[in-house]
C-alpha cells in the first residue's frame, strides 16, 4: 500500500521586505476513508499553559450532577430490560442513562463519582478499564434487548475544549440501529485494507508505536485532529465482543496513550471505538484517540471550517513527532 501524500509551497513576501518566504504543507490521504488531512509547519498553536484546572474544578463542583453526593438523585436510570439495577457499575465506574441522548440507546459512565477532577496524568489502569467494562456490559445488554441496535461506539468528551458540557470526566456510549458517518466509512472498507496499511505503518516504522499483544498502536498517517492515535483489534468488530483479557489490554494501551498526552501537555481529548455489527467478517475494531485545545480563559480551538465544515484535519503537529515523543511505551 501506498501512504498518498503530495507537498504543496505558500509563497509570501516577508513584511517590510522583498524576501520570499516559503511554507510547505503536506497534504496527506487517509488509507482507509480516503479523506485528506493537512500537517502545517509547528507553530505552536497549541501550548501547555498555566491555567488553573484544580481551581476551576473547585469552582464548578458544587453544581456537578455526576459527584457522589448527587450522581443517584440527578442521574437517571436504565429500564428493567437493560438493566434491572438501573445502573451499570464495575469497580468505581458507573454507568448510568445519557439524560441528552444522541441515539435510541446512549448512556454516560464516570470513571469515579468522587473524582471530579482527573488530570490524565493521574489516569490509571484500574479506572480506564473498569469505565470500559461498564460500556462493554450495556452494549451487550442493549443488543441482547433490542436486536435491531448493532451499532455500538464507545466515545469520550474529555474536558471542556472536547465538546464535553460537563467537566466531571467520563466516557459515553451509543448503540444504535445506524451508524454514524464514520462507522458507516469504517465498515465499507475491504478487510484486506485494514492489514495492508498495518503492514505499511509497520515496514515504515516512523509511526508505528507497536501491539501490546492483540492490540496495534500506530500515529495516524492522515490525522483529523492533533497528536491522533489509531488502535485495532482483530478478530472482532463490536465493543459488545471484547471479553475481559481485551478490554484490559485495550484500557492498557488507553492508559499509556493518555499519560504520553499529559507528558505532552495536553490536558482534552476525544475518543471513538467504532463498533460494526458483531461478527463482520474482517473488520477489526478500532478506535481514533486526538488531542483537543487546552482550557484556558481565551484559547484558540483547534477545530476550524477545515475540520468542521471541509472534513480535512489542518494540524501543526507531525504525526512522526508524536510518534517520537511517544516512545517506546507500547513496545513490550
Amino acid at each position: 500500500m501506498e501512504l498518498r501524500r503530495h507537498l504543496l509551497t505558500a509563497e509570501m513576501l516577508e513584511p517590510g521586505t522583498d524576501r520570499v518566504i516559503r511554507t510547505a504543507i503536506d497534504v496527506r490521504i487517509d488509507p482507509l476513508t480516503g479523506h485528506s488531512s493537512r500537517i502545517l509547519p509547528e507553530r505552536g498553536l497549541m501550548p501547555a499553559n498555566e491555567f488553573d484546572l484544580a481551581a476551576f474544578a473547585r469552582e464548578n463542583q458544587p453544581r456537578c450532577p455526576f459527584c457522589p453526593e448527587r450522581i443517584n438523585s440527578l442521574t437517571p436510570k436504565l429500564p428493567p430490560t437493560i438493566h434491572p439495577e438501573g445502573r451499570i457499575a464495575r469497580g468505581e465506574a458507573v454507568l448510568f442513562p445519557n439524560l441528552h441522548s444522541y441515539s435510541s440507546h446512549s448512556c454516560v459512565s464516570v470513571y469515579s463519582p468522587r473524582l471530579h477532577h482527573l488530570p490524565l496524568e493521574d489516569m490509571t489502569e484500574r479506572l480506564v478499564i473498569d469505565n470500559l467494562f461498564t460500556q462493554v456490559a450495556y452494549a451487550r445488554a442493549v443488543m441482547a434487548a433490542d436486536s435491531e441496535s448493532r451499532w455500538a461506539s464507545i466515545n469520550a468528551n474529555h474536558m471542556l475544549p472536547s465538546g464535553s458540557s460537563l467537566f466531571h470526566p467520563h466516557l459515553q456510549g451509543i448503540v444504535d440501529s445506524q451508524p454514524t458517518t464514520l462507522q458507516k466509512m469504517l465498515a465499507d472498507v475491504p478487510a484486506e485494507r485494514f492489514e495492508s496499511y498495518l503492514k505499511a505503518e509497520r515496514q515504515t516504522g516512523e509511526r508505528y508505536l507497536g501491539d501490546t499483544g492483540r492490540v496495534e498502536w500506530v500515529v495516524s498517517f492522515a490525522p483529523i485532529a492533533p497528536a491522533e492515535l489509531r488502535a485495532f483489534m482483530k478478530g472482532i468488530s463490536s465493543p459488545a465482543e471484547l471479553d475481559e483479557d481485551l478490554t484490559a489490554e485495550l484500557g492498557h494501551g488507553l492508559t499509556l496513550a493518555l499519560n504520553a498526552y499529559a507528558e505532552m501537555g495536553f490536558e482534552s481529548f476525544n475518543l471513538a471505538l467504532y463498533g460494526a455489527p458483531v461478527a463482520t467478517d474482517g473488520y477489526p475494531l478500532n478506535l481514533r484517540l486526538a488531542c483537543r485545545s487546552n482550557l484556558k480563559a481565551f484559547y484558540r480551538s483547534d477545530s476550524t471550517f477545515l475540520e468542521r465544515l471541509h472534513w480535512e484535519g489542518a494540524v501543526d503537529l507531525a504525526p512522526e513527532v508524536v510518534a517520537e515523543r511517544i516512545g517506546g511505551r507500547f513496545q513490550e
